[in-house]
């Protein structure tokens, strides 16, 4: 009986000695610079996300929908493709809503006029935050580019070689 014992406990000391191993290692994992860094970085930017999309969607839309040839707010706009079961021909149907709880074939452009918007925008911002940052801090993030004169794709601007086609960009390769 004595010696079950001691086999459980070696047991036991076996097991929490991995769990202990395996928490530490997880701890050195997840406390490092970059792993927090890039989680930091994904929560501010799902909070920026949703700022730019109500920024479109609360302020740039509607002032949009008060253009003359639109009628509603630009979200809703849709084309039928094929009406559902109860579709009235003189009468159509009013919301997008309305329309796919019918079972119609809708073309729904004006929820993707309102996402391709939204791209621009969060592109906008994003671009005027980091000349901003540059401004600042004098640190170079955006890198201005040229095509390479040889193989024609883009490499940075104080590239001496090419990173495509490892050609000299001082004119080496037309002394020769």
């Amino acid at each position: 009986m004595a010696e079950e014992s001691m086999e459980s406990d070696s047991l036991l000391g076996h097991a929490g000695s991995r769990i202990s191993r395996a928490w530490h290692g997880f701890l050195s994992f997840a406390i490092r610079d970059n792993v927090l860094e890039v989680a930091l970085g994904l929560l501010i930017a799902s909070s920026f996300t949703n700022l730019v999309t109500s920024f479109v969607s609360d302020l740039v839309l509607p002032l949009v929908s008060l253009l003359p040839f639109l009628h509603r707010n630009l979200d809703e706009k849709f084309a039928v493709l094929r009406a559902g079961s109860n579709y009235v021909a003189d009468k159509g149907y009013n919301t997008l809503a309305q329309a796919r709880s019918d079972g119609a074939l809708v073309l729904a452009y004006g929820a993707f006029l309102e996402k391709v918007l939204s791209f621009f925008a969060m592109s906008l911002t994003l671009y005027a935050i980091a000349r901003m940052y540059m401004w600042l801090s004098h640190d170079p993030i955006i890198k201005n580019t040229v095509r390479c004169r040889y193989c024609r794709k883009y490499i940075g601007e104080k590239a001496l070689r090419c990173v495509n086609c490892s050609s000299w960009q001082d004119g080496r390769e037309d002394q020769w």
